[in-house]
């Protein structure tokens, strides 16, 4: 069934088209997304749609009683009160018609004449099912997982992301609009929202630059760009196919038209005798074709960023030694130890407040662990990339962000003026020259990522980059990082980037641990489900121990000297075979290189640095020999 329909809707800001005559339906039980560049009008088209904003022209019509409830973008911040209080204010008209019913009922005795209001205000929670809304605000809390007595002002991201959308589910909405629902959500929560979403009844119009979510979610595409709204039906990557094809499309077209209008040009510009004879018909449609050029938007350009590489760091860039870090009342950091090797991705993933960031701060010196040693390699130049955008000036604009008021910076040993490079992150002079409060999401980590790269840097630490950038910027991001000559500390909750980019994965698991594992999101998913396939059923557990507990208890002192491997050493020794195979490669590599007849008649810097790091495998992959037979011998003890 339709729920609401736009028909020949318009709307601008300023010359540039957010929609252009725009038709289109939303029908029950569909979960459309709205995909496009960052300011192409998503977020504007979602206003259209929950009523916040007004069209130019068109119109928009509902279809009987339909609720909309609208997730904004960013998460409430700077709000007073309890959980309860916030997500109860989505139905504070419920609520108030409530308390005016009960006011009236202790009234009405006394005043007859109160009785003919107190019908109306009946009816009207009766159509809101309003009777129930004290036990409705109780279950969705519940099902978020969240506690109603919390202070909102305490809430991290991620909390915050989940109590507003409590907040939009009390209305029981026939459409929920969501700009963004996975950022600032970790992976676990992300998981969650897709199985909230896919039972949900309603249905959803969404915003992600999630790709994982996207496919898992969406039973229909719709294209914003330049203006015109695209539908297409079926999964995301028939939409990434069908697009590529119709701006490829639209390419030859355009192509055409260039050349038919560069025909007519030289033609109006012959000679005296050519312009006395010329046909007026074919004046007049060489003055519609420029008409239509004029009018033509041609496709936004493709970013081009590039990152100003830094000395070469240490070999060795972070090395940790059985670190521990708590806070009152919890372990953060359990006898965590590691070793980071120049040009490695380390990606860190887990729930919000498990502290990840806590990690990052123990790795650059900015905390000192409560046991252990951390030590930092030489010759860092860190680039920081901040998920609340802190290294933003709001107030200044784009282009002194960047050059700190200066017209030319310094780039790759050479010159550049500051607009040309920030035309390479998509930002026209004219953009270039606005306060950055006016951006949206999107540009300001563009922004960020200007500011970053400007710098020479061998360390990266990319705290949540991925946030409402759009998919071709997400892109070529992962081709930077995976391209960058230096090292990348990664914390993201986007499970596509993650497998795109990183080398391994260090996992948060809860109470301090946490689990090393090559590879990429996949990887460690994999990792997750052999462990689980280890653990014996209480089926299995039973069968092998029958015995009542009294006998296990009698028998519990000898049994109390055997050796077992701890939760910490079985995934250990899960991930020491995959790293015997790479170090095996390594060393491969580095003896062909080694036997290479022209090695050693080059400069001997470099063959020191050669010979070094063929020591440096053998000593690893001895010491990973040596610690797999240990831990193996144990496990058959």
């Amino acid at each position: 069934m339709e729920l609401v329909r736009l028909s020949d809707a318009q709307l601008a800001f300023g010359t540039a088209p957010i929609l252009n005559k725009v038709n289109v339906q939303i029908n029950e039980g569909e979960r459309v997304c709205i995909v496009g560049r960052n300011g192409a009008g998503k977020s504007s088209l979602l206003k259209v749609i929950s009523g916040d904003l007004g069209l130019d022209d068109g119109k928009i019509q509902f279809v009987n009683e339909v609720t909309v409830a609208r997730l904004e973008q960013d998460p409430p911040r700077g709000q007073q009160g309890t959980v309860y209080d916030f997500v109860s204010a989505g139905v504070s008209h419920v609520i108030e018609l409530v308390t005016e019913f009960n006011d009236l009922s202790m009234k009405v005795a006394e005043s007859p004449n109160l009785m003919s209001r107190m019908e109306k205000v009946q009816i009207q929670i009766d159509q809101l099912d309003g009777w129930s809304v004290d036990s409705r605000i109780s279950q969705t809390l519940t099902r978020l997982g969240l506690t109603p007595e919390q202070e909102v002002a305490k809430l991290s991201g991620g909390w915050l992301r989940k109590v507003a959308l409590a907040k939009a589910l009390v209305q029981q909405p026939n459409i929920l609009l969501l700009d963004e629902p996975t950022n600032h959500l970790d992976i676990d929560a992300i998981a969650w929202l897709e199985s909230f979403l896919v039972e949900f009844k309603g249905a959803i119009v969404f915003i992600s630059h999630d790709r994982a979510f996207i496919r898992a979610i969406s039973t229909r595409i719709l294209d914003l760009d330049r203006g015109d709204l695209t539908s297409f039906d079926g999964t995301y990557d028939y939409y990434l196919t069908e697009k590529q094809r119709l701006l490829e499309v639209e390419e030859q077209q355009n192509a055409l038209f260039d050349k038919k209008l560069a025909q007519e040009e030289v033609w109006i510009r012959q000679g005296i005798k050519a312009r006395r004879t010329r046909n007026e018909g074919r004046v007049r449609a060489l003055k519609e074709l420029r008409k239509t050029r004029k009018q033509r938007i041609d496709a936004p350009g493709t970013a081009n960023m590039t990152v100003q590489q830094g000395e070469k760091s240490a070999k060795k860039v972070f090395e940790t030694k059985d670190i521990s870090y708590s806070i009152p009342g919890r372990t953060l950091i359990r006898d965590f130890s590691s070793l980071v090797m120049r040009g490695d991705c380390v990606a860190l993933v887990g729930p919000n407040g498990v502290g990840k960031s806590t990690l990052i701060k123990l790795l650059l010196g900015d905390l000192q662990p409560d046991e252990g040693i951390v030590h930092i390699g030489e010759n860092l130049q860190v680039a920081y990339f901040d998920q609340h955008r802190l290294a933003l000036d709001l107030e200044k604009s784009v282009q002194d962000n960047v050059a700190d008021g200066k017209q030319e910076i310094s780039f790759n040993g050479s010159t550049r003026h500051v607009l040309g490079y920030l035309q390479d992150f998509l930002f026209p002079p004219v953009r270039s020259r606005t306060p950055v409060k006016a951006l949206s999401g999107g540009e300001k980590n563009r922004l960020l990522l200007a500011k970053l790269f400007v710098k020479p840097s061998n360390l990266l630490i990319l705290d949540e980059p991925t946030n409402d950038l759009d998919v071709e910027t997400l892109e070529l991001l992962e081709e930077l990082v995976s391209s960058y000559q230096g090292t990348v500390i990664l914390v993201s909750h986007d499970r596509e980037f993650i497998d795109n980019t990183a080398t391994s994965i260090w996992a948060f698991e809860g109470n301090g641990l946490i689990n090393k594992v090559v590879g990429g999101y996949q990887d460690y998913v994999a990792y997750l489900g052999r462990v689980e396939g280890n653990k014996p059923s209480k089926d299995e557990v039973k069968k092998a121990d029958p015995k009542p507990k009294s006998a296990e208890a009698k028998d519990s002192k000898p049994n109390s000297s055997k050796k077992k491997l701890s939760y910490k050493e079985s995934r250990e020794l899960e991930s020491l075979p995959k790293l015997i195979e790479t170090l095996e490669l390594e060393l491969e590599t580095a003896q062909e290189l080694v036997n290479d007849p022209e090695f050693f008649k080059q400069d001997p810097e470099e063959t020191k640095k050669a010979l070094n790091q063929l020591a440096e495998i053998e000593s690893k992959l001895d010491i990973a020999f040596e610690r797999w037979t240990e831990l193996e011998e144990k496990q058959k003890n």
